[in-house]
């Protein structure tokens, strides 16, 4: 367990990593929906959810649907039907094929994949930003050219390298799914994560910038393709009197209750990036001088919507550290830390943090898929770096980092004590 010197009080109340802040609007919209009688997947919530989405975002299309991860599974379909055309009754539209995909990410972005019966491919991190790194993707095409597509996730807030990315893509013939699902209301020069995919998906689970307690949004400018979303989420009911289905659907649609409390939260989504970038800002400040770096983002290209603040232990400040499968240890070292004893910190004072996304790479499901690095093939790096030599780069940044507690109602006095508990674990 953690210890030191210094003892600090528990606050009162929980810390939490990312928790959602309402606003009062959400509860009147849900009003109306149960005062109305609108309580299905259809009604002016929803109306107004995709539009005010499509507009903010700058998409043609917005479509409502149960959650991120529905619409990264519309998303595949969509996809899939493009580049490979309509696959057999029963049969999955990627059956057989690889795909591209973030590795450091959330599970749900490399699911769908498989939904659809194809093999996640996984693309190594770069340093700058800590999303695909251009060069792994390259590289990949050139091991696989047959690849027709890539799953791209803006990790934390975060915009990748798009235009790097998008040149790779492009000179293959590649279709990008864009998982915004973290990023909602970032910017890559001035224009919306969510918008440089083919199709693209956000977000509203119970702890991002903007929250329906559940919920998320197919984001396309291709009418057809929204329109065959909107189908596949309602069971595929075909235009009859009775109910007649002609292909596979989904119960994929948003509920007029939960798009009630997302409308409500909208207006406040810019007001909800300066509160989560001055948290960021404050955490640079306050752990100056400390042998740790906050998570990068490009300042010349990019405005991140800060969701969540990070920071990485320089790989000199590291105390021995042991992770398994489920548990993990470290030996306390003199002027040295790292995420584990830190993490212990936070929660001896009843604050939440996080370990960074474990690589899809590195996950027990995945293990066997193909792990593309800006070297080529990743698994004889993975496990070289077993043996004690140097780790790709998303096994590193996981080894390393820790996501600190970024919740906008975090009070200025709450945070100062938690730069100062970690700044306590280096002495």
């Amino acid at each position: 367990m953690f210890s030191t010197d210094k003892i600090y009080e528990k606050f009162d109340k929980r810390v939490w990593l990312s928790s959602p802040t309402m606003h009062g609007k959400e509860l009147e919209y849900m009003s109306e929906a149960y005062n109305t009688n609108w309580m299905s997947t259809v009604g002016k919530n929803i109306d107004e959810v995709e539009n005010q989405v499509s507009e903010y975002i700058g998409v043609k299309h917005a479509v409502a649907l149960s959650s991120g991860t529905a619409a990264l599974h519309m998303a595949m379909k969509l996809a899939g039907l493009k580049a490979y055309g309509m696959p057999k009754p029963g049969v999955g539209a990627l059956q057989g094929r690889k795909v591209f995909c973030s590795d450091m990410t959330f599970a749900a972005t490399v699911n769908p994949v498989v939904y659809e019966g194809g093999e996640p491919v996984f693309i190594d991190t770069e340093y700058d930003t800590w999303n695909m790194d251009p060069k792994a993707l390259e590289k990949a095409f050139e091991i696989y050219p047959d690849v027709k597509i890539v799953v791209m996730a803006h990790l934390y807030g975060t915009p990748g390298k798009m235009e790097e990315l998008i040149s790779v893509i492009k000179k293959y013939n590649a279709i990008l799914i864009e998982d915004a699902a973290e990023s909602m209301g970032a910017s890559y020069r001035r224009k919306e994560t969510g918008t440089f995919g083919d199709y693209n998906i956000i977000s509203f689970n119970g702890n991002k910038i903007i929250t329906g307690s559940s919920g998320g949004c197919l984001l396309t400018d291709d009418e057809e393709a929204a329109k065959k979303v909107r189908k596949w989420s309602t069971q595929s009911r075909e235009n009859a009197s009775w109910y007649q289905h002609e292909e596979l659907g989904y119960n994929y649609r948003m509920s007029n209750v939960i798009a009630g409390v997302v409308r409500g939260q909208l207006p406040f989504l810019d007001e909800h990036i300066a509160q989560k970038k001055a948290i960021y800002e404050r955490y640079k400040a306050g752990l100056k001088g400390l042998p740790v770096s906050m998570n990068p983002f490009d300042e010349n290209n990019s405005e991140p919507n800060f969701w969540l603040s990070c920071l990485l232990v320089d790989r000199d400040a590291m105390c021995k550290q042991v992770r398994s499968e489920n548990e993990t240890c470290y030996i306390k070292e003199n002027k040295k830390s790292c995420p584990t004893e830190m993490l212990e910190a936070l929660a001896s004072i009843n604050a939440e943090g996080r370990p960074i996304w474990k690589p899809m790479h590195m996950q027990p499901i995945y293990r066997m898929n193909p792990f593309i690095t800006d070297e080529g093939n990743g698994r004889a790096k993975t496990n070289a770096y077993i043996s004690g030599n140097a780790p790709d780069v998303s096994m590193d940044i996981f080894e390393r980092g820790l996501c600190l507690p970024s919740d906008n109602k975090m009070t200025l006095e709450e945070q100062d004590r938690i730069i100062e508990v970690i700044r306590s674990c280096f002495e």
